[in-house]
């Protein structure tokens, strides 16, 4: 069963923030000179890439799992992801001391289901290119009992991603422009309602691969757009249709979406790897892409930018970064 309630406010996402204090990590928020002259504007980065599952997808899914109640937390917890929510509904159930069962595809990176596995939830896998990971996890979760929590259509989920936002901008306070990374739409619809909520001239931009632009599509046609498929290496981003939830916020709040290709992404990974020392997933890593490959016009002077995430192994890294890249 899919739990609904209220939309998305700036209320809802100072509550989410008052609810995770303490479980999510405030993670930090790096500056980098080098950054700031290449790119010609101030760059402030939110590093979800040292939050717990390495990922800001914990912020969400503790958030929505712990509003759940007694008798939900009982029978235990579904979802379906791609990795990162995957990890964190896993280690948001064992927090909460209840079970998870995620749907997850095929190919997902071997480390992330590895560690949804380490967190104590069970994998159950399908096949991304020719089933529905939707229609599997809801047949799942009514067949078992279990309380539904996607990855971004929920309105507790993404006031959770939203305290990233909230977060960064108390930290640095205003800001022109606060750019994020798009898959379905949730951390950006969360990050948004938090950001217009404070300062209501901020733009707020996000950033697809050039394989998966279902949102950048969405927005230009006013409707929610269907794509074939998207290979890419920004696994985290391979979405085909933005979610309905966030479509409705994201169209009124998102003011563009820049597009990166995977060699783009790559450099951008590297760059943050050497110059700024931390590691950073293909799909936490399409923000500073857009930035370096100058795919963002009229930069404001100071701008904020929100790494999603870091969950790459050493093997996929080495290979993404390396002269010789995988396609």
């Amino acid at each position: 069963m899919t739990i609904t309630t209220a939309p998305v406010t700036l209320d809802s996402v100072r509550d989410a923030a008052a609810r995770i204090k303490g479980i999510a990590h405030r993670t930090p928020v790096l500056h980098s000179r080098t950054l700031d002259a290449l790119v010609g504007a101030e760059v402030f980065l939110k590093c979800e890439n040292f939050q717990r599952v390495g990922a800001f997808k914990f912020r969400g899914a503790y958030n929505a799992a712990s509003q759940l109640t007694p008798e939900q937390l009982a029978r235990g917890i579904a979802a379906y992801s791609s990795g990162n929510h995957a990890q964190a509904v896993a280690l948001a159930a064992r927090e909460l001391g209840t079970t998870a069962v995620i749907v997850m595809p095929e190919d997902t990176p071997r480390s992330k289901r590895e560690a949804t596995l380490g967190y104590g939830a069970e994998v159950v896998t399908y096949d991304r290119y020719t089933e529905d990971r939707v229609a599997v996890g809801e047949a799942l979760a009514a067949e078992r009992g279990l309380a539904l929590i996607p990855p971004y259509e929920h309105p507790h989920v993404l006031a959770g991603q939203g305290t990233a936002a909230l977060e960064l901008l108390e930290e640095t306070g205003e800001l022109g422009a606060l750019i994020t990374p798009v898959g379905g739409g949730g951390l950006i619809a969360g990050s948004a309602t938090a950001a217009k909520g404070l300062h209501p001239g901020i733009r707020v931009l996000g950033v697809e691969p050039e394989a998966g632009d279902d949102t950048k599509r969405s927005l230009e046609a006013g409707r929610r757009v269907t794509i074939p498929v998207p290979r890419t290496i920004a696994d985290g981003q391979a979405a085909e249709t933005p979610g309905e939830l966030t479509f409705s916020v994201n169209r009124r709040l998102v003011d563009g979406i820049a597009l990166v290709s995977d060699d783009e992404i790559r450099d951008a990974m590297r760059f943050a790897f050497e110059r700024l020392k931390i590691v950073v997933e293909p799909s936490g890593a399409t923000p500073l892409a857009a930035l370096l490959a100058g795919r963002v016009e009229a930069l404001p002077p100071r701008v904020g930018v929100i790494v999603s995430g870091g969950n790459v192994d050493a093997d996929r890294f080495a290979r993404l970064c390396g002269r010789t890249a995988e396609s």
